[in-house]
């Protein structure tokens, strides 16, 4: 049964430009159709999650990462009473923004365009979803609700200080209350993220050798679940016996947030979706004791696996992919496609065409970055004796 405080799809603040709502789905399942038909949703398959997309078919990209961050949120939303499609919407667009090469695009990019406004990736999701998908006859982006929106924008708390360019740009069109916190709902997206991203860093640090089981069994919550596995299943091979541990993992995270955050919900006692933002603090969240156990597995695969010496190896080639590409398509617009060159000619002066080229670089894929870069600069990176 869904809450007082859950998202209303008969309530919502309406798209920024009016049209007739479907006769067949909600305004969240179309909201959420609308980002799984989007360009930018297709080509996270092709996006770096922690490994570079061509080094192996089994690791996860952004894509397979969504999905699973969706996944998890529904199953939290709908135990929650919350709107499970609002949450999926939500959960499914907050990757759009990134870069090739995950979080190693992200910061040569920001770095690069730091006289121009740096780059956020979740700025750069709004960005593409109010204005960079052009599909429709009426409108630019996908025309969200408000509510898809502000989720996306917050999802991960209020936004303060000085805003990342694309999302101020935004915001002075159409107020998302920054300030606040999001929804439940989103606030389910941001957790599940959490749940999906270390439990399949560990699934994919394990089969790229980064680290051995004995290692990870050291941890608490994986510890036990180990020991509970070879007690039940003491014959079990090696690969199910690792699936059946690391699935009891998954459910002791979904179980947490479950528990945690009902109790916070009764203890909150909110009227209706508005209260909840306006509570000014979270109300979906992991327990104390897991809090503990998330920031100790965080501490270890940021030292066994995010900084592995062959994967900063890798980091640093995709870096300089970045790094050249951004000055010489500032210096030489007229490699960008045809498509693009109206806007360059309208742009203003270099900060403007300076974020035309972060667009355009965001957008790619890893295989399209490397092969652009190949093309120009004639030096397979990844590949090639330095």
């Amino acid at each position: 049964m869904q809450q007082v405080y859950a998202c209303d799809p008969e309530r919502i603040r309406g798209r920024r430009v009016a049209e007739e709502e479907s006769a067949f789905r909600s305004c969240f399942q179309r909201d959420r159709d609308r980002i799984i038909h989007s360009s930018a949703f297709r080509r996270l398959k092709h996006k770096t999650q922690v490994f570079v997309e061509h080094e192996g078919d089994f690791y996860r990209t952004r894509l397979t990462h969504s999905i699973e961050v969706a996944q998890v949120a529904r199953t939290i939303a709908g135990a929650l009473g919350l709107n499970t499609d609002l949450t999926e919407a939500v959960a499914l667009a907050h990757d759009l923004g990134h870069t090739p090469f995950g979080h190693t695009g992200e910061d040569a990019l920001h770095a690069l365009m730091a006289p121009y406004g740096g780059f956020d990736h979740n700025a750069q999701t709004i960005r593409i979803v109010t204005s960079l998908e052009r599909h429709y006859a009426e409108f630019d982006g996908l025309n969200l609700t408000w509510e898809t929106l502000e989720g996306i924008a917050k999802h991960n708390g209020p936004v303060t200080g000085d805003l990342p360019y694309a999302l101020a740009e935004y915001d002075a069109l159409h107020d998302l209350e920054l300030h606040t916190h999001a929804s439940a709902e989103a606030q389910v997206a941001a957790l599940a993220d959490d749940v999906a991203y270390n439990n399949h860093d560990i699934h994919d640090g394990l089969r790229a050798g980064l680290f051995s089981e004995d290692e990870i069994a050291e941890l608490p919550v994986i510890g036990a679940a180990y020991a509970e596995v070879d007690r039940l299943y003491p014959e079990l091979g090696a690969y199910r016996r690792r699936h059946e541990a690391l699935r009891r993992v998954f459910g002791a995270m979904v179980s947490d947030v479950i528990d945690t955050s009902r109790a916070a919900l009764d203890r909150a006692d909110c009227a209706d979706a508005q209260a909840i933002r306006e509570l000014g603090r979270p109300v979906i969240a992991f327990s104390p004791v897991m809090t503990d156990y998330i920031r100790a597995l965080r501490d270890f695969l940021f030292h066994k696996m995010y900084r592995a010496p062959s994967v900063m190896e890798q980091r640093a080639r995709v870096t300089t992919v970045v790094n050249d590409l951004f000055p010489l398509y500032l210096q030489r617009s007229e490699l960008l496609p045809r498509r693009w060159q109206a806007e360059i000619e309208a742009a203003r002066d270099e900060t403007d065409l300076a974020r035309l080229v972060a667009d355009y670089i965001a957008g790619m894929t890893d295989r399209f970055a490397l092969q652009q870069h190949a093309r120009l600069f004639g030096v397979d990176i990844l590949h090639d004796a330095t």
